[in-house]
């Protein structure tokens, strides 16, 4: 380590996601044909009426700062969409707009995690939330979490684990990498686990809306002190926009509206006023298209790598990831995600990017991208294990 730079600035890891994708994109302006499934991004351009409501807001000077917890426009029409989707009656006051949900996990990390302190999270699971924590001088907890129990936590799995520096829970639903769902049910048991043990419960909700055949629960319908976690990014597909939000409890508003202040100042501007329009019949209608295509891209995708011995024991629920055992190819998933993109042009990551249990046996594809691509990626991985 430089003598200059922090232990804590070390001790962050990198995001291999990011690190395949650059090496991809690399590849991309050599002239190679990289089929992509590694980034968490949808391959959809911005909705048509989100873009123009964009360049509306530039159009008519609307580019400076706005209060920090958001404009009072999108916070309102987010709290209409949580009566629409979920029956809630979420007031805009407990809305808060950040700039995208990494923006979100951190004010909550710094509002609920003291120095030394721990957050308990499934592993898998997305590699950036301890780094938050190792950020503010706490820590992840890991808590491995097998296929049988559906990659998530139990209430029998957080009593078990709690500790006396726990402060609460993470959970994931739809979750990244394994895109598993926390139905209503135990949604209602781990809220009541957590609350008894002291703790708050976060829970991102990032996926909402990427689920196929049903709607997921919100942790609200069952727990209004819950703590969300919401984003522009996946449903909305507004990746680069960078515009998240979080549903906090009333009392931690002003908490949460302070921090924003001091870390961000405020949310895009620009995306703010272009989020407007995504929650229009016409975007709206647009959203349930791409769903329709995640879901047959997901299909073919379980299909075939099932057809090429992956194990896939259950049906990916929501989000647009398929996490698959590959025990039977190597032991060694981050050497073998590399040779993938370097040899076969076939850009994937590896499962040690999603904790430690397990990891060097799973390999995450995002079928973020066409039907034509998918079966591309699957021809070149059965040319591959078959040595052709």
């Amino acid at each position: 380590m430089n003598k200059q730079w922090t232990q804590r600035a070390a001790d962050i890891d990198s995001f291999k996601v990011m690190d395949l994708l650059k090496r991809a994109k690399e590849l991309d302006a050599e002239g190679h044909d990289v089929v992509h499934m590694v980034a968490g991004e949808p391959d959809f351009a911005t909705a048509a009426p989100v873009a123009a409501a964009a360049i509306s807001a530039i159009e008519n000077g609307l580019t400076q700062y706005t209060p920090a917890a958001g404009i009072p426009e999108l916070r309102a029409k987010i709290s209409q969409w949580y009566q629409n989707r979920y029956g809630l009656d979420i007031t805009p006051e407990r809305i808060i707009v950040t700039p995208g949900a990494s923006g979100a996990l951190l004010m909550v990390f710094s509002l609920l995690a003291d120095p030394g302190r721990t957050f308990m999270m499934g592993d898998p699971g997305y590699p950036c939330n301890r780094q938050f924590l190792r950020l503010i001088e706490a820590r992840g907890q890991l808590v491995p979490c097998s296929i049988e129990d559906n990659f998530q936590l139990t209430p029998e799995a957080i009593r078990e684990h709690w500790k006396p520096e726990t402060a609460g829970v993470l959970l994931a639903s739809p979750a990244n990498p394994t895109g598993s769902v926390v139905h209503k049910d135990d949604l209602r048991n781990i809220a009541e686990t957590v609350k008894a043990l002291g703790g708050n419960l976060v829970v991102d909700e990032l996926y909402h809306g990427l689920t196929y055949g049903f709607e997921a629960n919100s942790v609200l319908e069952v727990d209004p002190d819950a703590f969300v976690i919401n984003s522009f990014s996946k449903y909305f597909g507004m990746t680069g926009w960078r515009l998240g939000w979080m549903v906090a409890p009333e009392s931690a508003v002003p908490e949460l509206e302070k921090l924003a202040q001091n870390l961000f100042i405020s949310p895009p501007t620009v995306a703010q006023h272009a989020a407007l329009a995504a929650f229009e019949p016409e975007s709206l209608a647009i959203f349930e298209q791409r769903r329709q295509a995640f879901q047959e891209r997901r299909d073919l995708l379980v299909s075939g790598l099932r057809d090429l011995g992956f194990d896939i024991p259950v049906t990916p629920e929501g989000a647009f990831y398929v996490y698959a055992g590959a025990s039977h190819l190597t032991d060694n998933t981050f050497d073998y995600c590399w040779s993938l993109l370097e040899e076969d042009k076939l850009a994937t990551t590896p499962g040690i990017d999603f904790g430690t249990y397990r990891a060097n046996e799973f390999i995450r594809f995002s079928y973020t991208t066409g039907l034509d691509r998918i079966e591309l990626a699957l021809e070149r991985l059965h040319k591959r294990i078959q040595g052709v």
